[in-house]
């Protein structure tokens, strides 16, 4: 019996299989207003067909300055809740979970407006600096994170996910050389892990439904976040209610700053996604250059985490999910007008 198609649980939610499309952005949408399109509808909607368990809808941003490019989606407005309903909806028919990756860009944000960080230091020569956040900035940050939070439950998505990832706002305050504040949110661990602590309990108390969070495990700087800090965070997350922990690593740094950036070989990320999963009981999901149905059953069963990330081969193949089933034994759960392929 193959691991990758029993089914698992987020909170109380049971998840088919444990095959997850990764929040990947597509910047496709069209104009200033963060909705989706008829290409986001059909994009999703044919990896849920193809038989996706999890898919995490891309990074949303929770107010227009926190977009990474004008062609971000966003969930800052009432009127961006209909449309985004009607992706869940078209994609829940065909069996797959939907969740959204709600996040704020930060210092690398190239939209139009003032970009916002926790210290003025700009991400590289190529971006602006930004303004450094008061602490209204932070409040209204914490609302507009709640707000998105309700208007993705009222869409219908099924969980959410909070971006504490790959360099952008929140994971700005985790980093000791970009957070130089010297206020309740900077200094120690305790105080650049405040912000996502009080995001995750003020979107938990906002809604009904999981809420998990993505992180980089490391910044692949020395001297700055580093993998045992993400295990102790991601114990903290687990005792404040996160429902899993989604691992990657990355993305703080202009890749010209970096001294101990892996290579980007197959599964190198796993030891990451292993050494969080060793210390909480929530599901971990890997992802990282994970591209085969043997590579993801090998982490299922080597308990290096609960369910598999396949981002770049979903992209590639929408029906990766039906090969996978193929190839582990399972053509049983194939969709019956495409069995005659395999």
């Amino acid at each position: 019996m193959s691991k990758l198609f029993t089914p698992f649980k987020i909170g109380d939610i049971e998840i088919k299989n444990r095959i997850v499309m990764p929040p990947m952005c597509m910047y496709k949408v069209k104009g200033d207003n963060g909705l989706p399109r008829c290409f986001h509808k059909l994009h999703y909607a044919a990896r849920s067909l193809g038989g996706v368990g999890l898919i995490i809808v891309e990074a949303t941003a929770v107010e227009p300055r926190g977009r990474i490019t004008h062609s971000d989606l966003g969930l800052w407005s009432d009127e961006q809740i209909e449309e985004h309903a009607n992706l869940v909806k078209d994609c829940a028919k065909y069996g797959a979970k939907m969740a959204i990756q709600l996040a704020h860009a930060g210092r690398k944000s190239t939209c139009d407006s003032q970009s916002i960080a926790p210290s003025a230091i700009k991400f590289s020569d190529d971006y602006k600096t930004p303004k450094e956040m008061s602490i209204d900035d932070i409040n209204d940050l914490k609302q507009n994170f709640k707000n998105s939070a309700i208007r993705a439950q009222k869409a219908g998505y099924e969980i959410i996910e909070i971006h504490a990832a790959h360099g952008y706002l929140i994971s700005e305050f985790l980093s000791p050389s970009i957070n130089n504040r010297s206020d309740q949110y900077g200094g120690g661990f305790e105080n650049r892990t405040r912000l996502l602590r009080e995001i995750l309990t003020d979107v938990k108390n906002a809604v009904n439904i999981p809420v998990g969070v993505r992180i980089s495990a490391d910044s692949w700087l020395n001297k700055d976040w580093k993998l045992d800090d993400s295990v102790k965070l991601s114990c903290e997350l687990e005792n404040l209610g996160a429902a899993y922990i989604h691992v990657s690593s990355g993305g703080f740094f202009d890749t010209k700053k970096l001294d101990n950036m892996p290579k980007f070989l197959p599964l190198y990320q796993a030891d990451y996604a292993k050494a969080i999963k060793e210390s909480v009981k929530i599901p971990v999901i890997a992802v990282g250059m994970i591209t085969t149905a043997s590579q993801g059953e090998a982490l299922l069963m080597g308990n290096v985490c609960d369910a598999v990330a396949y981002g770049r081969e979903l992209i590639r193949n929408p029906n990766f999910a039906q090969l996978a089933m193929s190839e582990l034994g399972r053509e049983d759960l194939i969709e019956k007008p495409y069995q005659r392929a395999f």
